[in-house]
């Protein structure tokens, strides 16, 4: 899960202020901002991938050297790192990033085989997918989380049961990503199958990002009731006066 906030950040309105044009002028269309405004993503995972593409490229390039296949890794790797910081994505993201493809590299050294360089990639998404479903179970979606996070909310989208439900639902989408996942680099990994792991990575990394994101704010949007003002504004009920 690897994303920040791009494109229009703009206010959500409830849906008769968008269809009147509220506030921007009654000739211009609103577009209510998405979860891909709000979270990005797309870019990152697209930059995901290149690391294990030079893999693969440095791997058969180099007569099936790890070493080649490592070093064309890493070289990518601290390019997509020095990218990501000019284009201003935090230091910290992209640190654990390039730790990532440095931990990957090891990994593939030390053992003498090329499918461990997907190792970490298969761990992680199979700790995610627990993550995500834990999260749903205890009321704490971790879409919720990071929207919130996002939006400067803390925590407070959770005292919208409408939201709740609604980011519950749409964690679903995400956790089936993970599931998938593991489902398909599990026996590629098994059978040692390097270019089969290179295809699937980049398969199900920035296509699927980009499909969980349309399909998680669907169900998302969808499970608000009709009227709600959005991500942006947790319908939060008043605690009741005090008696006088």
């Amino acid at each position: 899960m690897s994303g920040t906030p791009e494109g229009d950040a703009g206010q959500v309105r409830p849906d008769s202020e968008q269809r009147a044009g509220v506030g921007v002028g009654a000739d211009r269309p609103v577009r209510a901002e998405s979860l891909a405004d709000l979270l990005g993503g797309r870019r990152g995972a697209i930059d995901a991938t290149l690391p294990p593409l030079a893999f693969a490229a440095g791997w058969l390039l180099g007569g099936e050297s790890i070493w080649a296949g490592v070093g064309a890794a890493l070289a990518v790797g601290a390019v997509v790192a020095g990218v990501r910081l000019r284009r201003g994505d935090r230091p910290r993201s992209v640190l654990i990033g390039l730790l990532a493809v440095c931990v990957a590299a090891l990994i593939a050294v030390r053992t003498g085989r090329a499918e461990n360089f997907f190792l970490i990639q298969l761990l992680s998404n199979a700790a995610s997918a627990l993550a995500w479903a834990v999260s749903i179970v205890v009321r704490w979606p971790l879409l919720g989380v990071l929207v919130g996070a996002v939006l400067g909310q803390r925590s407070r989208w959770r005292r919208d049961p409408a939201l709740l439900r609604g980011y519950g639902r749409a964690s679903w989408v995400w956790t089936a990503t993970y599931v998938l996942r593991v489902a398909v680099f599990v026996p590629l990994y098994l059978s040692g199958q390097v270019l089969a792991l290179v295809v699937a990575r980049v398969a199900l990394t920035w296509p699927l990002v980009a499909a969980a994101l349309a399909v998680s704010w669907m169900v998302l949007r969808r499970s608000l009731p009709p009227g709600h003002p959005g991500l942006r504004h947790p319908v939060v009920e008043s605690p009741a006066a005090p008696p006088r």
